[in-house]
């Protein structure tokens, strides 16, 4: 997988499941697991003997992804739930997220590291508020590829013409919001219709089946940028005699590629120094790219300490304590303007105040709306926030890591907020 948005088939898909209370994501998921033979016999036996005590008349797939206690008593999702599965074709992870909109913060994280994002439609309903609010959050944490898809066709009767409507209707969304790769699958879920194996009841589909969908799509990764940035996260000393005089900084590649002999820049003390080596469990490596953890040593003694910044001369981050930035609130405490907070970017930390929220989102709409500027749990609003100390960062269209914070609460240390950073 290269850095630079490169494809690649049949690779680790990771993906994340969306949508509204009751549209199936449980039972899509569960069913996708079942009919392509990924289900153990005594998960199996487990799910049917949980149908018959809850008194299901069928075996509810759904319940092989509901794994909390108190989701098989309420037949809902309530928290963030993984799973790993594989085909011959690729291998996959599965994050499937709660519905309702109080947990719109476990959808922001299933889908902060998904390739793709699967949003669950009614038939019987269409795109609700909840459609519109998840497809937005996708598109802001930029995820490229997103199917859509509607389920419970059998509860209208595999209708050609209700899915066209639906259809048409997202069509629109996905023009406004400028989604890059939008698919649209009718199926039913209970009854497998179009998720593993094509649908009798829906000849008039000529499109793949979720699963075939999945296997094939050729994915565009999440954007590291093609910048050079290697945030670090520790000094690494070791204490064994033959490495006495080794000091090197560890971290995983936010962008670009290093090589040994580059020159570098460390951030924020400007000093510059060339790379001696990129190392790897006591390897040495040429070079290497955005994604990887590695160990890099400098011909120069530096102080470099966490949190610090190794960028190449000719590509240096924005550096300000001044940023505008998208934030989904997470917190039941509403955003208190002029409040402290603490933000936290990569490896690093610092103070905050909010110094004023911009607008907020209509997710009836996708419209900028200035009328009310109280941000709620779950709200989505774009915000300047003014840090103690500057901050070395990147936009987020242009690299999703170092364009990306979390907002932490003094006080409680709950993270209340997750942040991407944007221009004006």
């Amino acid at each position: 997988m290269g850095i630079n948005g490169e494809h690649n088939n049949r690779g680790l898909l990771r993906f994340t499941t969306a949508g509204s209370v009751d549209d199936g994501k449980s039972t899509l998921i569960g069913r996708l697991l079942f009919d392509s033979k990924s289900i153990f016999e005594d998960q199996m036996d487990h799910i049917v003997q949980s149908s018959k005590r809850l008194g299901r008349l069928d075996v509810d797939l759904s319940l092989l992804t509901d794994g909390l206690r108190a989701e098989r008593e309420q037949g809902i999702t309530i928290d963030v739930a993984y799973r790993y599965f594989a085909t011959p074709e690729r291998k996959f992870i599965i994050a499937d997220t709660p519905g309702h909109i109080q947990y719109t913060r476990n959808m922001v994280t299933g889908a902060s590291t998904a390739d793709m994002a699967v949003i669950l439609i009614d038939a019987r309903k269409g795109a609700l508020e909840q459609t519109i609010r998840h497809s937005f959050i996708a598109n802001l944490l930029d995820i490229r590829h997103i199917a859509f898809c509607v389920n419970k066709m059998d509860m209208v009767e595999y209708s050609e013409q209700v899915f066209n409507t639906i259809r048409e209707s997202l069509l629109r969304l996905v023009e406004k919001l400028g989604i890059e790769d939008p698919h649209f699958i009718p199926i039913s879920a209970k009854f497998g219709d179009n998720v593993v194996e094509k649908s009798e009841n829906m000849a008039w589909y000529n499109g793949k089946t979720f699963l075939r969908l999945i296997e094939t799509i050729d994915i565009r990764k999440k954007n590291y940028g093609e910048l050079p940035r290697f945030p670090v996260q520790t000094i690494i000393r070791p204490t064994l005699e033959e490495f006495h005089d080794y000091r090197g900084y560890g971290g995983r590649i936010a962008g670009g590629i290093f090589k040994a002999g580059d020159e570098v820049i460390v951030l924020p003390s400007f000093l510059k120094s060339s790379i001696k080596s990129i190392d790897v469990f006591g390897h040495a490596l040429e070079k290497a790219e955005a994604g990887e953890s590695v160990s890099i040593t400098l011909e120069d003694q530096i102080d470099i300490s966490r949190g610090d910044l190794i960028v190449k001369p000719s590509s240096l981050p924005q550096i300000s304590q001044d940023i505008n930035m998208m934030v989904c609130w997470f917190n039941e405490r509403q955003l208190n303007p002029g409040g402290k907070y603490i933000v936290r970017h990569n490896s690093n930390e610092a103070g905050c105040v909010i110094k004023s929220v911009d607008y907020k989102v209509n997710m009836g709409t996708v419209e900028k709306d200035i009328s009310d500027l109280t941000v709620k749990m779950n709200d989505i609003a774009h915000v300047k926030v003014r840090t103690s100390r500057p901050l070395l960062f990147d936009l987020y269209k242009d690299n999703n890591i170092t364009g990306s914070v979390i907002i932490i609460e003094e006080g409680s240390n709950e993270t209340v907020a997750a942040g991407m950073i944007v221009g004006e």
